[in-house]
């Protein structure tokens, strides 16, 4: 367990579930955690809040002074139909917010000696077998680009006395803090009215790493001065979609798991719930050989653990 006792922790972006997950177990390190968001989160816990808009600065740059932390987590969710203006959206507020942060830094006295920058592990693509690790060719595409763009404008933000990680992060299992749990909550409806089974081919990659074990690896590279660079954010065990919802019915008890045609979902992904089809048709295989090699411990390292423990805590 990495201890954290004292530091002062500023997360930007931090209003969702994951975020709130993430403040919740710095705090009970021993940290002081402030949240930069937008709007106030639905949830209280124990850090405190401070309102910006990811592009401008203000008086929550002062947060920052001798801050020993920042973890930059902002970014519109890609859980949407790519419309044009989502698409802008979705680019801006991660570079926008990545930007404004780099020069509130250099504003500030004592600016944070390590920055933490969430990334996203569809900077890989989406290739249909091959195991993608840091060493991978990155790949084409709308997520990739904003991949690609997101970590460049860290780059250039980053103060070169400062320490910084890029967590290239794939599908986070958690559960609902009062903030929404993620797409789990609602593969875990799926699941239950029976819809929960192949989805096109199904053999496409579902990369996941449990809540618990993000924050403990974020908590790491806040901690681990020998962390630096790149990192894959997922657990060491990625399987195909069509095994991920077995998983998942044999978890919540449910037998049956239809499936679902590729037309059916380029038809009702948008229409009903509100998303962009080609996130359940499409996935990656991705597995971190630098956490591997650096000998980070994974609590929850099967799908099968993971789910449980989430499951089996809400009961």
């Amino acid at each position: 367990m990495t201890d954290l006792s004292g530091k002062r922790i500023v997360i930007a972006g931090g209003s969702g579930f994951l975020g709130l997950s993430m403040a919740e177990h710095f705090v009970e390190r021993g940290a002081v955690v402030t949240i930069l968001s937008r709007s106030m989160p639905k949830a209280s816990g124990r850090w405190s809040h401070e309102k910006w808009d990811g592009r401008t600065l203000g008086n929550w740059l002062f947060l920052l002074d001798d801050a020993d932390a920042v973890v930059n987590m902002a970014g519109r969710t890609v859980n949407c139909v790519k419309t044009p203006d989502h698409q802008d959206e979705i680019l801006r507020s991660r570079v926008e917010s990545t930007r404004v942060l780099g020069q509130a830094i250099r504003a500030v006295n004592s600016p944070p000696p390590v920055w933490v920058q969430m990334s996203t592990a569809h900077i890989y693509g989406d290739p249909p077998t091959a195991v993608c690790n840091e060493e991978s060719v990155e790949g084409i595409g709308f997520a990739p680009t904003i991949g690609r763009a997101w970590e460049s404008e860290f780059a250039e933000s980053k103060m070169s006395t400062q320490r910084g990680v890029i967590m290239r992060t794939s599908f986070v299992v958690g559960r609902d803090r009062g903030a929404g749990g993620g797409a789990l909550e609602t593969l875990g409806l799926i699941a239950k009215l029976g819809l929960g089974g192949k989805v096109g081919k199904g053999t496409q990659g579902m990369s996941w790493i449990h809540e618990s074990d993000l924050n403990a690896l974020f908590a790491k590279a806040i901690a681990d001065d020998s962390m630096s660079g790149v990192y894959i954010a997922s657990a060491p065990n990625p399987i195909s979609q069509v095994e991920f919802m077995r998983t998942l019915r044999k978890v919540i008890r449910m037998p049956v798991g239809l499936p679902a045609f590729e037309w059916m979902v380029r038809i009702g992904a948008p229409l009903f719930l509100r998303t962009d089809p080609e996130l359940a048709l499409y996935g990656r295989y991705v597995v971190s050989k630098r956490l591997a090699d650096g000998g980070f411990t994974f609590q929850f390292p099967t799908l099968e653990s993971a789910l449980r423990d989430l499951y089996d805590r809400n009961e």
